[in-house]
């Protein structure tokens, strides 16, 4: 699932989309292509992009029938996926998101919104003074909202959740008992842009934040919804005060992350995770289950199950001691 409130102005012909990037290629089908996805979602009929070698696996299985690569990645590609070569695969799949999904570019404000006062909300949950509601919301039993919150459009809270005071929410699930304290902010795009000459080129966010069941976001925190993909918090993990946690990242179920922790775009957090307070976390990082990173590491490579690390470069925690006695 990925975000369900844009909206897709697809299907596409693929020989339109060759000529939009300005491709020297030529399909003898003009096929439709009803959506770009990446790797592991993408079906017959989608177009995908596979961009580093760290993919590999994810390439060799997938179900698109076109790809944005290189000449020197189309080799990973089953013969039911047509490879399309570009100079630049990032910055020609942000090119094509643009048109598949043009109202997730940019993120203005939500001029739509209005108190919730004048909504179908006032008698059914308990909120604070200056609470503003956006279109296509919906909120669940039992429900606490703090002062001077601001639930922009396409936004779904659970039952028995608790939204504190300051908050703006936005392109988000919440599922059942989520807790979300106060000055967050949650569902705006992620940081990604392409640098082109004198101007930087955004890059569309078509994913969403999905807070799944009993999880608390401390107060101060960030999350970015996804780029390709989801953004996701797992059941009953607890996120501490002023955390970052960019796109496309997925941390999974009863993790802990103490204050100040930053994970970087597309990493995977495993369950039973914990996290000390002011570690960073570089994108595209595999952590697995059970591993305990301490305060003030530095993650830059993958950290199998069951580990404990820490410093900079994260390091097994045995190794850190020994090497600073």
């Amino acid at each position: 699932m990925l975000n369900p409130f844009f909206k897709n102005q697809g299907p596409l012909k693929i020989n339109d989309i060759i000529k939009f990037l300005k491709l020297n290629i030529k399909i003898n089908q003009n096929q439709e292509i009803s959506d770009i996805k990446d790797l592991v979602s993408s079906n017959k009929g989608n177009i995908t992009f596979y961009h580093s070698k760290k993919y590999k696996d994810d390439a060799k299985k997938t179900k698109a029938s076109f790809c944005l690569t290189t000449e020197s990645l189309k080799i990973d590609l089953p013969k039911t996926c047509e490879a399309l070569i570009v100079d630049n695969v990032l910055l020609s799949t942000s090119k094509i998101t643009s048109i598949f999904y043009p109202e997730s570019v940019n993120d203005n404000f939500d001029e739509s919104v209005i108190s919730i006062n004048d909504t179908e909300f006032k008698n059914k949950v308990s909120f604070g003074k200056n609470v503003l509601i956006g279109k296509n919301v919906s909120i669940g039993e039992n429900c606490k909202i703090g002062h001077n919150t601001i639930i922009e459009k396409n936004v779904v809270v659970g039952n028995n959740c608790s939204i504190g005071s300051n908050n703006i929410i936005r392109n988000t699930l919440i599922r059942n008992s989520v807790r979300i304290l106060d000055n967050c902010n949650i569902g705006k795009h992620g940081f990604g842009f392409f640098p082109i000459k004198d101007k930087n080129l955004r890059y569309p966010h078509i994913g969403i934040v999905l807070l799944e069941e009993n999880c608390e976001i401390g107060c101060g925190s960030t999350i970015d919804r996804g780029s390709m993909s989801n953004t996701i918090i797992g059941k009953n993990t607890f996120l501490d005060n002023q955390i970052h946690v960019a796109h496309n990242v997925k941390i999974g179920e009863n993790s802990i992350i103490a204050g100040q922790v930053g994970i970087a775009g597309s990493s995977t957090i495993g369950n039973n995770v914990k996290i000390g307070g002011q570690a960073g976390i570089s994108g595209h990082l595999k952590i697995g289950n059970n591993v305990e990173i301490g305060g003030g590491s530095g993650v830059i490579k993958d950290i199998p199950d069951n580990s404990k690390v820490m410093g900079y470069p994260a390091k097994n925690i045995r190794d850190f001691l020994r090497d600073n006695r």
